[in-house]
């Protein structure tokens, strides 16, 4: 056990704490155990903020239980999350910003995920390039990753890189912090780090940086591959390649307490109008995105030839689709379609930077389906069309005349 020097402080400052508070701030408001919301925090921030510097300073800091959260699952499970309280994201927070210069510099150029100035379209590019150049691709999908990562091995995967004792001490208290159920059953824990939890990324990075990362260079200097967090893409030149390197990566990441997922870990066929080998499986779905053989038209000649390239996946346009319905545009209380401008925009404005780099024209089912749901509103609203669905449309049309700028997917000259 690492113990602390009780009779000195530790170097925390209030400095410190107060811009932890203002990046946890920023990036979420949900509350935790303590059920206190950001509004709430707020009203006694100085007293709090106070506390979490006094105890991370003098070294008393202890965790409270982590709010277990369930996210069901388009199959039918749940993705369990954990939610620490406002306060203890503030100390995680601290003592990230303490670690993660440190670490970034050893961490591998193609991980992608959870690290500052990277992005997931920057990882998305790289596999399109890679695709092009490798015929074949390893998908893998770790089993429940973020619940199984061993303590002991991501504990001296720090002691690397970090000689502080009590900030190893404070991260392995974060790791054995109990989950409390919203009944407020408390569930301890032996392994694995909360996805929720604001140190979370940075340790699961570190984990997967010696896991795989580094392996892989030892496996093979030459192979290629690109990881998002656990989102992991391997390029290969040959299927015997392929299969034997899932082979040994299979009993490497057993070696090291995880489990690839069965079904979904698969072998890929990236087939091109240069690729004519028959395979069962020729797409995989990274980051939103499915990856797959597309009908391309050439920049020179205008021709169209068969490439191996990115859109919108599926899954994700479901989800959209989910948000949309969720969102029940025809029976919002606006007074004209520029309310509804407003309060559509902001997510418009997100699917299209994320989801319209590649291949942005797959977007159109979208916007189909957003233009029947302004006309529902327009029909609700306005008695003169509620028995004209033609003259609705028309309506609709000649506001986006008039008003090309409106709705942010207009704007960019998207159809419908």
């Amino acid at each position: 056990m690492i113990e602390f020097e009780k009779t000195k402080s530790l170097p925390i400052t209030k400095e410190m704490v107060w811009e932890a508070y203002l990046q946890v701030r920023r990036k979420g408001k949900s509350a935790g155990v303590d059920e206190l919301s950001m509004s709430q925090y707020d009203l006694q921030r100085h007293r709090h903020l106070y506390k979490v510097w006094n105890r991370l300073a003098s070294g008393s800091y202890f965790p409270p239980p982590v709010l277990q959260v369930e996210i069901p699952k388009k199959n039918g499970s749940v993705r369990q999350l954990g939610i620490p309280t406002i306060s203890d994201r503030v100390a995680q927070t601290v003592i990230k910003n303490q670690l993660e210069e440190r670490l970034e510099k050893i961490f591998h150029p193609h991980s992608y995920g959870y690290r500052p100035k990277r992005s997931a379209h920057q990882a998305l590019d790289q596999v399109r390039a890679n695709c092009w150049k490798y015929d074949w691709v390893i998908d893998l999908d770790i089993k429940n990753f973020f619940d199984d990562i061993d303590h002991d091995k991501l504990l001296k995967a720090l002691g690397k890189h970090v000689d502080e004792k009590w900030v190893l001490r404070y991260i392995e208290r974060w790791l054995k912090a109990p989950l409390q159920t919203r009944r407020g059953e408390i569930i301890s824990r032996t392994k694995g780090t909360p996805q929720g939890g604001v140190i979370s990324p940075l340790l699961a990075n570190l984990f997967l940086h010696y896991t795989l990362d580094v392996w892989l260079g030892r496996l093979n200097p030459s192979i290629e591959f690109v990881r998002y967090a656990d989102d992991i893409i391997i390029h290969c030149s040959t299927q015997s390649q392929a299969e034997q390197n899932l082979q040994e990566i299979k009993e490497r990441v057993e070696h090291c307490g995880l489990t690839l997922h069965p079904e979904k870990t698969k072998i890929v066929y990236c087939k091109d109008f240069r690729r004519q080998q028959k395979y069962e499986k020729v797409k995989f779905d990274f980051l939103g995105y499915t990856f797959q053989p597309r009908t391309s038209k050439s920049k020179k000649t205008g021709k169209l030839f068969l490439g191996f390239d990115c859109a919108i996946s599926i899954q994700s346009r479901s989800r959209v689709f989910e948000q949309i319905r969720k969102m029940e545009i025809p029976r919002m209380q606006c007074k004209s379609i520029v309310g509804i401008a407003h309060h559509l925009n902001p997510k418009l404005r997100g699917w299209i930077r994320y989801f319209g780099k590649y291949r942005g024209y797959s977007l159109s089912k979208v916007f189909y389906v957003l233009r029947i749901k302004l006309v529902r509103w327009a029909r609700y609203r306005y008695k003169r069309y509620r028995t004209n669905l033609i003259k609705a449309y028309k309506w609709l049309d000649r506001v986006r005349e008039q008003y090309p700028s409106l709705f942010y997917h207009w704007h960019l000259g998207y159809s419908n």
